[in-house]
């Protein structure tokens, strides 16, 4: 078992395409975790992932702060205590439009080579 606060952890700028979000690889397949990956996501006011869908899933629980979560189906709002699934091939955008931080844990499948 392994057990570090998630500010041990480097926040990096995330991929291109967005803004202002910085992302932090808490548990990795370099931790020996084998099929999953978990980061924190802090995104500033104004800020928003890039707009994109991929073969895997999300699952997404929001720690604090307002938003949106856009996607094919439209936009919908998010607060502090939501879960949002995000299915395979679903495009998806998280945006801040509020006045405070948003941060949130997202859970991914280690990609298939």
């Amino acid at each position: 078992m392994k057990i570090a606060h998630y500010t041990d952890t480097e926040a990096k700028e995330a991929n291109e395409g967005a803004s202002k979000i910085k992302v932090r690889w808490v548990i990795s397949k370099e931790m020996g975790a084998p099929h999953f990956a978990m980061r924190v996501f802090e995104v500033e006011p104004g800020g928003y992932s890039p707009l994109h869908s991929h073969d895997w899933e999300h699952e997404v629980f929001i720690l604090e702060g307002d938003g949106i979560v856009v996607s094919q189906d439209g936009e919908k709002k998010f607060r502090p205590g939501d879960a949002v699934f995000v299915a395979p091939n679903e495009k998806h955008q998280f945006k801040n439009d509020g006045k405070k931080l948003v941060k949130f844990i997202c859970v991914v499948p280690h990609a298939k080579k």
